[in-house]
């Protein structure tokens, strides 16, 4: 029934070129309008049904965090070998903020509580006598104070366990009146919606690249600086790899094709398939994200892929006399079945992704089903019948048409495809057993991998910083600015929760208290945390709160000295009238570490400072082993790790997790298919089998190939995943369905599988070259990401090839030795016989 109906659209296409012609550039111009209101990706946390994500939910719901509803933008100014603590950097500060204040942007959007933050505003705060002074009063105040004046004042503020210490780098010794760098934090309620922050960020971050006022240095992080080191990186990347990549397929292709027009007529197909993916995606209101960037790779690669496989095979069906549309005809109703089984096994494939909890790789798995469709439809249609009328025009003025397909006629590169049937006459058994040792090491292989959520760009080697212009890529200063902060501040602002433990049950145990303080000893020693100037650890627990409180109130500390008869700062009895002192004495310290909700004492909280250059799985791994101390074998009380890195480990697991679950589904649901679809056309499902063991393989070696070449699994890299799965099914099918159609008619399955892989392979072949020369480009890229991924979409490629090239032929060998029609009757092969020596 397949083959009937495709045979019956290829009688279409080649009887009425000219009008198929004209309805698939009609139909492309209505489907392409699509591409025109294509969505932004959906806004998803991957961990939010975590028990971390909900408990972290849950911190920022009952208590005081100070990421109520706004937002944070910190600016950091920076004169090295400077000081930014004198008076006259303060000013310079003061009188920034005003500036910045003054946008309508901005000052519609401040928060009403510590609207901006800065040691100049503590500063002048002081000097002025009133904390509630304006700017103006601020300025003034700092103006009328002497040099002496202000340093004595900077020494008060920033005198040890003042918590403006927290804008301060670690290297700064509390007390000191000089600083090369400091922080400063914006806060902006986010009530007014994404639209109203974002443009409030962007004149902050405007302001701060026009200030340079006394040698101080103004940067931000924020949204709209990463965006702009992100679209500088793109566009340096585009225009050093674009005309690289595209110069790499087109001399692949002139060595597939060896022919200019057909060349052009192929990539015509390429960018038409693109604006079908497109225009659906668009029409089917698809969001279109980042991780989706790999549907149009893989359906470039496909596409470079069914075009040499529609014209390789014409080739081999055009006689010397013959014409153009009957070889057409019959090449393209051989290959429309093998074109239409890879399609659907590989939209299968991608679909699979639906099952992921992330919307954006959902979305990949759409946009991916859908380009291959596009594919299907215009390398089935629009293609062969403009390779007709371009065949046509140009035989009329005198050009022969007549080319010999890639791979055949014996020569260097057939003699080389040729050599996977050399290896299964020789041996199908020790192909195969090779092929599963491979396999084997890359399973094992997958255990070891690094896991990595994304990255920034990379600052570009200076011979890419050489080149003439337009290729040079330049410095980006971003990167230099985020490195300092990294190394020297406290990551903080609402963007970002610290690393905690939130403690429930049985609260009120002065044993949980006492496995509390041992869990805090034991973070202060570790690597992970930050750690200021003196060598303290800004960690912040109830604990830690009472006593900074029993510093400052004597009543309170009657009560905390009262509950401690072991004088090791521990409440050892009578907690409950401890955390109602607290309550009475700080109420706004109290409730960012002890909740209490209707009377009573529900939970606690500890809130950890780690390092910025701290890798997340190690602080996750800090942090879990804390809260396993405060839980200790109490079964009355759960301490619970959370915070942004845990959340990130959360989230990577997850990734990793589902890509085994996709790939298995992808896997099981094409075998079920192809099991099918064998049986019913070829009267064995075992060949359906054994097309998709080669798939299987390829996925272990490229697990194999990321360990041996120190590639983390990402969310591009996972992705890639799923397109060596799309390939790889490509080449199988390919290999599996030429090799059926010639064995009827072949001597041996030997001389099948010849014919099959010197006709057949020379256009995977090609179609490897192309695609990996473009995509081995991307190695060039300033994006981790995009290295990793143009490297191991290469391997992946070059693993595809080598599976459907040369162990599937062994694969084959042994079904049509055992399994396949006429096996009782197979006779044992010698080597060398057969090869026409």
């Amino acid at each position: 029934m397949l083959a009937r109906g495709v045979e019956r659209v290829v009688g279409v296409v080649t009887d009425y070129s000219k009008t198929t012609i004209a309805v698939m550039l009609v139909l492309s111009l209505v489907v392409g309008y699509g591409a025109t209101s294509i969505p932004g990706p959906d806004q998803e946390e991957l961990g939010s049904d975590s028990t971390e994500q909900q408990k972290l939910d849950y911190v920022n719901e009952h208590y005081r965090t100070g990421a109520e509803n706004v937002t944070a933008v910190s600016v950091y100014v920076r004169d090295p070998g400077g000081n930014v603590l004198s008076k006259e950097s303060l000013l310079a500060t003061l009188r920034f903020q005003r500036e910045v204040v003054g946008e309508e942007s901005v000052g519609s959007t401040l928060a009403d509580r510590r609207p901006y933050l800065d040691v100049s505003n503590l500063v002048a705060l002081r000097l002025a006598g009133d904390p509630s002074a304006g700017l103006d009063e601020q300025i003034a105040a700092l103006e009328a104070a002497d040099e002496e004046r202000v340093r004595e004042t900077v020494a008060t503020v920033l005198s040890p366990g003042s918590e403006a210490l927290q804008l301060l780098p670690a290297s700064y010794e509390p007390g000191s009146t000089e600083a090369e760098a400091r922080q400063m934090v914006f806060t902006l309620r986010t009530d007014g919606g994404s639209e109203s922050v974002a443009d409030a960020e962007a004149a902050i971050y405007d302001h701060t690249e026009e200030r340079s006022d006394g040698g101080d240095e103004y940067f931000t992080l924020s949204g709209p600086a990463v965006q702009e080191v992100n679209q500088q990186a793109i566009t340096d990347t585009g225009e050093l790899i674009g005309p690289i990549a595209l110069l790499f397929i087109v001399v692949a292709l002139a060595f597939a094709y060896r022919d200019v027009a057909d060349v052009v007529v192929g990539m015509v197909g390429v960018v038409l398939t693109l604006v079908w993916m497109f225009g659906f995606i668009g029409w089917l209101d698809v969001p279109f994200g980042t991780a989706a960037i790999i549907a149009p790779i893989l359906l470039i690669g496909l596409s470079i892929d069914y075009g040499i496989h529609v014209f390789m095979r014409y080739r081999e069906e055009r006689g010397p006399d013959e014409g153009i549309r009957a070889p057409m005809r019959r090449g393209l109703g051989a290959l429309g079945v093998a074109l239409t089984l890879v399609t659907v096994t590989t939209g299968i494939g991608f679909l699979s992704n639906l099952s992921n909890p992330l919307s954006a790789i959902r979305s990949l798995g759409v946009a991916t089903a859908l380009g291959v469709t596009a594919a299907l439809v215009v390398f089935v249609t629009f293609v062969p019948a403009l390779k007709i009328e371009v065949d046509g025009v140009l035989e009329r003025v005198g050009f022969d048409r007549r080319k010999r397909a890639l791979g055949t006629g014996g020569g260097r590169v057939g003699r080389f495809l040729a050599g996977g049937v050399t290896a299964a006459r020789v041996s199908a058994a020790g192909v195969l057993v090779v092929a599963l040792v491979l396999g084997a090491g890359g399973a094992a292989a997958w255990t070891g991998l690094d896991q990595e959520l994304g990255s920034q760009p990379d600052q570009p080697p200076e011979w890419q910083q050489n080149l003439p212009e337009p290729f040079a890529m330049q410095e980006y200063e971003f990167l230099d600015r985020l490195e300092y902060v990294q190394d020297n501040f406290q990551r903080s602002g609402t963007d970002f929760t610290p690393a905690q433990v939130l403690v429930e049950g049985d609260v009120t145990d002065p044993a949980t208290l006492q496995r509390m303080d041992r869990a805090t000893t034991t973070l202060t020693e570790s690597d992970v945390v930050y750690r200021r100037g003196d060598g303290s650890v800004p960690i912040i627990t109830p604990l830690t709160v009472m006593r900074s409180v029993a510093g400052e109130d004597p009543e309170f500390a009657e009560t905390f000295r009262e509950a401690d008869t072991d004088g090791d700062g521990v409440p050892d009895r009578n907690v409950r009238e401890v955390y109602d002192a607290l309550y009475e004495a700080a109420p706004d310290q109290a409730a960012q570490v002890i909740e209490r909700r209707d009377g009573e004492y529900r939970s606690l909280r500890m809130a950890v400072p780690a390092k910025q250059s701290a890798d997340f799985r190690e602080v996750t791994r800090t942090m879990r082993d804390a809260a396993g101390t405060v839980e200790g074998d109490d079964e009355d009380v759960t301490a619970t790790a959370t915070g942004t890195n845990v959340i990130i480990t959360v989230q990577v697991d997850i990734l990793t997790d589902n890509v085994l679950l996709t790939l298995a589904v992808s896997l099981l649901a094409i075998l079920v298919l192809l099991s099918a679809v064998y049986r019913l056309a070829e009267g064995s499902a075992t060949l359906g089998a054994v097309t998709v063991l080669p798939i299987a393989l390829v996925v272990t070696w490229v697990f194999l190939a990321m360990y041996l070449l120190d590639v983390p699994l990402t969310l591009f890299t996972a992705l890639m995943l799923s397109l060596a799965i799309g390939l790889g099914v490509d080449y199988s099918i390919h290999v599996s369905e030429r090799f059926a159609q010639e064995l009827p008619e072949a001597a041996t399955p030997a001389d099948a599988l010849e014919t099959t892989v010197t006709g057949t392979g020379g256009a995977l072949l090609g179609s490897t070259t192309t695609t990996v020369g473009a995509f081995s480009t991307l190695a060039l890229s300033s994006f981790p990401e995009l290295r990793q991924l143009g490297t191991m979409v290469a391997v992946s490629l070059v693993f595809s090839f080598v599976a459907s090239v040369f162990v599937l032929p062994s694969l084959l060998t042994l079904w049509a030795r055992y399994v396949g029609p006429g096996a009782l009757d197979a006779v044992e092969v010698s080597p060398g016989e057969g090869t026409g020596e």
